[in-house]
C-alpha cells in the first residue's frame, strides 16, 4: 500500500509545475507532526489522497485512518464513505436514496421521529462499518394470494409462489398451519431456522379498531412469534404489508392502497403507525375478482382458454387502466400476447374494461364504492381527525400489490381524486405507482433488514417475548 502511495506521489511530483513549494506549516496544516523525509507519500495533497483511498477501497481506507492524524482526517472524510456506500448500493434503482431514507428515518424503529433528522448528523463511516456487521435476514412477504421470500442481502426475492396459508382464517388451528408454512419456506431455502433473524410481513386484516379486531390481530401476531421462536429463530420482526410498502416508497406517512388477493384496502399511516381510529377503508375487489372479470369478458367474446392461470397471465401482460374510459371505448385497443402452452391471444376492450371495475364495481356485479371514492373518504376522515398540524401527510397515496401494477392506474386514480375532492384537499394530492412492482412490500422489509441498527430496535427476541408482557399488550 505504501509503495502504491509513493508511486502515485512520485507521479504527481513529476507532473507538478516548478512553482515554489509551500512551507511545512502550510503543507501539513492538518497534521500535528512535521513530515518525515523517509515518508514522501505523506506530502500528497488531501484531495489526491482522497482519490487514492477511493481506489484502494474501504478496508484499506480504514487501515490508513490509524496511521497518523493527517491520514485519519482524510480517511474519515464523509464524502469518501458516502462514495463507498453508493458503490455498494448501486442497484436496484434508487437504492442510495432508499439507504439515506432508512438511515435518517428508520434507525430507531418505533416510535419513528416526527422531524426529519439532518444527514449532517450521521457518521457515514460508522454507518458503513455497522452495516457490514448486520446479519443477513430472511424476508417472508406472505399474503392470501402469493408469497415472496428470500435473503435480505439479495437484490430481489428468491422465490415467488402461491400462498398455501389463509392468514385471515383464525377459526382453524393457526399454530399448526403457520408451522407448516414457515417450515416449508426454510426447507426450500435450505437454511436452518436458528441461523438468521426473520422479517415477516403481515397482511392487512381485521381492519377496524374494535376490541374484537384488536384481539384478532393480537392472536395472529402472537401465533407468528410463538411459531418462529419454537423453531428457534433468534429474532423476529413482524410488520404489516401497508407500512412496508410505505417505507419502500421512502415515506413514513401517507395512504397506502393495497390491492390484495380478495379485497383492496385503503390504509392511512402516520409516522409508521396505522391510523385505525381514523378508519381503514375496504373495497370488495381484489386481484381474484379482476382475473375473474377478465375471464367472463373472454368467455362472452368467445375467446377460449384452458386455465385461470392463462387469464391471469394475459391480465398481467395486456391489461391497463384507461385515463378516460369513455374515450378509450372509441379507440382500437387490440393487442396480442403469448400464454405458455396455449399460443397467442388477442384482446381489445377487455384490456381496459378489466381494471375499470376498480372505479365502477357494478360492471362486475359488485355493490361497493369505487377505489377513488374509498380513498377520498379516507382523506376526509384524516383531515377531520386533525392528527397533526400538517394536513399534507395523507395527500401522498402509495399503490401496492400485484394488480396495482396495472399501467395507468396511478394516473387515473389521481385524476379521479382531483375531480371529487374539495379544492383544499385536492391540492398537492399525488399517487405513486408501486415502487418495486409486486415486490414492493418485500423491498420495504429489505430496507429494515439492512439498516445499520438492525436487528436491535426492530426485532423481538425469544427472551423478550417470553419475559415481557408489555410486548404482547402493545399489539
Amino acid at each position: 500500500m505504501a509503495t502504491l502511495l509513493k508511486k502515485v506521489w512520485d507521479s504527481v511530483s513529476k507532473r507538478s509545475s516548478p512553482t515554489p513549494r509551500p512551507d511545512s506549516s502550510e503543507r501539513h496544516s492538518l497534521s500535528p507532526h512535521p513530515p518525515s523525509p523517509s515518508s514522501p507519500f505523506q506530502e500528497i495533497p488531501s484531495d489526491v489522497f482522497l482519490q487514492i483511498l477511493k481506489i484502494l477501497g474501504p478496508k484499506e481506507a480504514a487501515k490508513m485512518s490509524v496511521v497518523c492524524k493527517y491520514f485519519n482526517s482524510v480517511a474519515s472524510d464523509e464524502k469518501l464513505w458516502v462514495f463507498f456506500l453508493q458503490n455498494e448500493n448501486a442497484s436496484p434503482p434508487h437504492s442510495w436514496d432508499s439507504l439515506m431514507f432508512a438511515e435518517t428515518h428508520l434507525r430507531s424503529a418505533y416510535p419513528l421521529p416526527t422531524l426529519t433528522p439532518q444527514p449532517t448528523q450521521l457518521s457515514f463511516m460508522r454507518i458503513y462499518g455497522q452495516r457490514l456487521k448486520v446479519p443477513g435476514s430472511i424476508i417472508i412477504d406472505g399474503g392470501s394470494g402469493y408469497c415472496k421470500y428470500g435473503w435480505s442481502k439479495y437484490a430481489a426475492p428468491s422465490v415467488r409462489s402461491a400462498t398455501f396459508l389463509e392468514f385471515g382464517n383464525i377459526e382453524s388451528p393457526m399454530y399448526s398451519r403457520l408451522r407448516q408454512f414457515f417450515s416449508t419456506i426454510y426447507n426450500r431455502m435450505q437454511v436452518r431456522a436458528p441461523s438468521q433473524p426473520v422479517v415477516v410481513s403481515i397482511p392487512i386484516l381485521h381492519y377496524d379498531d374494535t376490541e374484537s379486531a384488536k384481539a384478532s390481530r393480537r392472536q395472529l401476531k402472537e401465533a407468528i412469534y410463538t411459531t418462529l421462536f419454537d423453531m428457534n429463530v433468534p429474532a423476529v420482526c413482524a410488520i404489516n404489508q401497508a407500512t412496508l410498502a410505505l417505507y419502500a416508497a421512502r415515506r413514513t406517512s401517507g395512504i397506502v392502497v393495497n390491492i390484495g388477493f380478495q379485497v383492496t384496502s385503503v390504509v392511512p399511516i402516520l409516522h409508521g403507525k396505522v391510523m385505525r381510529k381514523v378508519g381503514v377503508e375496504v373495497v370488495g375487489l381484489g386481484a381474484l375478482k379482476l382475473t375473474g372479470f377478465l375471464k367472463e369478458l373472454m368467455q362472452k367474446n368467445n375467446i377460449s382458454f384452458e386455465s385461470l392461470y392463462t387469464v391471469r397471465t394475459l391480465k398481467e401482460n395486456l391489461c391497463y387502466v384507461a385515463y378516460d374510459y369513455e374515450a378509450e371505448l372509441l379507440k382500437d385497443t387490440r393487442a396480442s400476447s403469448d400464454a405458455a402452452g396455449e399460443g397467442q391471444f388477442t384482446l381489445s376492450k377487455e384490456r381496459f374494461q378489466t381494471g375499470e371495475i376498480l372505479f365502477q364495481p357494478r360492471m362486475a356485479g359488485v355493490r361497493a364504492m369505487g377505489l377513488h371514492q374509498a380513498v377520498a373518504l379516507c382523506m376526509d376522515h384524516c383531515d377531520a381527525a386533525e392528527l397533526t398540524n400538517d394536513n399534507a401527510w395523507f395527500k401522498t397515496v402509495i399503490l401496492s400489490g400485484g394488480s396495482a401494477c396495472l399501467p395507468g392506474l396511478a394516473g387515473r386514480l389521481e385524476k379521479e381524486l382531483h375531480g371529487i375532492l374539495s379544492p383544499s384537499l385536492s391540492s398537492g394530492v399525488k399517487v405513486i405507482p408501486p415502487p418495486y412492482g409486486q415486490d414492493t412490500a418485500w423491498f420495504g422489509a429489505k430496507l429494515i433488514s439492512n439498516l445499520s441498527t438492525f436487528p436491535g430496535p426492530w426485532c423481538v427476541t425469544k427472551k423478550q417475548f417470553r419475559q415481557n408482557p408489555r410486548i404482547k399488550r402493545r399489539w
